[in-house]
């Protein structure tokens, strides 16, 4: 995906429709709102976004789907040719969308990869780490899957992934699900033999080129974030002191604090973020470009800042550009990417600044 979000022609291929029923009207979009009102409209830029932009199996492909399961997890209803259903259970239960290719492989489960694909899988294990990270606390690695009327669950897909991991490779979905389902201190043996080690992943993925990465480097930067804070707790579990980091760990740190502190310097005087993303600053004209790097980010930003960095005015502020986004919006279809990536930041700021869970149908 281009730092800049393109519309148009790809928005027909992979838009998320609106529906006839319109969003709520909202108040004046002031950034200092107070937290209620803040939560309030929220609560309605998230309903709308899950439950009156109805994905469909037969227009959506796989790639829109898994990414309305990364916002919602099992929430996400999917109109299919039987009726309405909920996504997640609809897919992991052997139903059919376009680009949802996996198979049985030597080491377990296979998703085949179709870059640049508007449907399937445009990165290596991206359906397996947005698994790991659907909704706000992701799926078990236990969680069954049926592929070609055989069950399975997802850690087949995650011991394939370890079997298919090479050095320059890009792992950073690979990285979310290990974060996730394995101890930070794991090791294992890939399929060309040679030994790996979550931290070794960590590592290469500190090193790689953020902005030449997809999105602007926030996926990127997710998977470290998370990996990163898995290991911290694995190393002080009762929250003790922090007795610092080294090695690779030490490395994606010191990305993880430059990139967030130039997402913190590059915000733009509206509360939204650059649209070159981590890159230096930027603004446009195109309501969808700030949809995109806005949303991508502050996914991260929802990930990263502890609860008193959380409740700083800048992320106060972009928190309310997002929703304002979001509801300029909502009459119109919008790249499925933007959308739930923004969703899901939002969802993950407001478990932690609002409180109680979004109720389904909410």
């Amino acid at each position: 995906m281009a730092a800049v979000l393109a519309v148009g022609s790809l928005l027909l291929l992979s838009g998320c429709q609106k529906t006839s029923i319109p969003l709520p009207a909202a108040p004046s979009a002031s950034a200092d709102a107070d937290r209620d009102e803040l939560c309030r409209r929220i609560d309605a830029a998230l309903a709308y976004a899950r439950d009156r932009r109805l994905l469909d199996a037969s227009v959506h492909g796989a790639w829109q789907v898994v990414h309305g399961i990364l916002a919602f997890g099992a929430e996400l209803p999917l109109a299919t040719a039987e009726g309405r259903t909920q996504a997640l259970p609809y897919l992991l239960g052997g139903g059919g969308l376009t680009g949802w290719r996996i198979r049985p492989a030597a080491e377990g489960l296979l998703a085949t990869i179709d870059e640049g694909s508007t449907t399937g899988q445009g990165h290596p294990d991206q359906w397996l780490g947005y698994l790991s990270q659907c909704g706000a606390a992701g799926l078990p690695i236990d969680t069954p899957i049926e592929v070609a009327g055989r069950m399975f669950t997802l850690r087949d897909l995650l011991t394939q992934a370890q079997a298919d991991i090479r050095p320059g490779r890009e792992a950073t979905w690979t990285l979310m699900a290990l974060a996730a389902w394995l101890p930070t201190d794991a090791s294992w043996t890939s399929s060309d033999g040679r030994s790996w080690s979550v931290e070794d992943v960590v590592a290469m993925e500190a090193g790689a080129d953020i902005d030449d990465s997809a999105c602007g480097g926030a996926h990127r930067l997710y998977g470290l974030l998370k990996a990163v804070q898995a290991h911290r707790q694995a190393l002080h579990p009762q929250g003790a002191a922090d007795a610092g980091l080294s090695g690779g760990w030490a490395a994606a740190q010191a990305r993880i604090d430059d990139l967030i502190e130039r997402a913190r310097r590059y915000q733009q005087p509206d509360g939204g973020f650059s649209i070159h993303f981590f890159q230096r600053p930027g603004n446009s004209p195109d309501v969808f470009a700030r949809l995109g790097a806005t949303g991508h980010v502050f996914e991260v930003l929802a990930v990263a800042l502890n609860d008193d960095r959380l409740a700083e005015p800048w992320v106060t502020r972009a928190a309310m550009r997002l929703v304002v986004l979001l509801e300029q919006t909502a009459d119109v279809d919008v790249e499925c990417g933007a959308l739930y990536h923004a969703a899901h930041g939002l969802l993950l700021y407001r478990q932690r600044i609002c409180g109680s869970s979004l109720a389904a149908g909410e």
